[in-house]
């Protein structure tokens, strides 16, 4: 039997699928179509590829098979990737319209990023902006797989091989002590210095803790 090709409405399917936990009815609703429709063109991408997406009991979907999980993922990626191409086509017939989508921490978010988002909206009010907040690394992972334009962060984007870093600004860290605390009378600080003293300071992973970490490890890395 000569086999169809692969679309991407049926990829569409079974990613909606999958994130509507196996319900082809809620899905068929979410997507304004039939659910025999839905359940048709599984099946025919599934005697496509000759392996089974979903394990099902009668009518009914059960799980996602292991090749699925794999299928699955791999289709979320090409969706993501054609809504990128669409969007990028109507950011090119009308740069004063389209989506903008940041990635950014707590902090940059909070104390930061609002005068230059009042900045935007003001210039381009009809760009939807959506922002998306995280730890370093899970920012990192939404401009890596494309959910989010970029990434705004102080740690983790070198873990990325396939993101570019570009400088945006430098912050100085200080240390907090009470008047009467003996460090106030040092008037250089060293690593030594606060070695000797309990730190309070950002979860790992958060504005530059990573980099702290570093500092004290490299200083004292072998000493007993």
């Amino acid at each position: 039997m000569a086999r169809g090709k692969m679309k991407l409405q049926q990829l569409r399917y079974i990613w909606e699928v999958a994130q509507h936990d196996l319900n082809v009815s809620q899905t068929a609703q979410s997507l304004y179509t039939s659910q025999p429709g839905i359940s048709k063109q599984i099946r025919l991408l599934e005697d496509e590829l000759g392996l089974e997406i979903f394990s099902r009991n009668g009518k009914h979907l059960t799980r996602i098979t292991p090749a699925g999980e794999s299928i699955i993922k791999s289709a979320g990626e090409i969706i993501r990737k054609v809504e990128n191409i669409k969007a990028a086509a109507r950011e090119f017939c009308d740069e004063r319209t389209g989506s903008l989508a940041i990635a950014t921490t707590h902090t940059q978010s909070r104390y930061v990023l609002p005068p230059a988002i009042n900045q935007f909206i003001e210039k381009f009010p009809e760009v939807a902006l959506h922002m998306h907040q995280g730890t370093p690394m899970q920012i990192s992972e939404l401009a890596a797989d494309g959910t989010a334009d970029f990434a705004i962060a102080t740690e983790a984007m070198e873990l990325f091989s396939d993101l570019i870093m570009m400088p945006c600004y430098r912050w100085n860290r200080a240390i907090l002590v009470p008047k009467s605390h003996i460090l106030a009378e040092v008037s250089k600080l060293t690593i030594e210095d606060l070695a000797k003293f309990p730190l309070v300071t950002y979860t790992f992973g958060f504005t530059g803790r990573c980099k702290l970490d570093e500092e004290f490890t490299a200083q004292f890395h072998g000493k007993v």
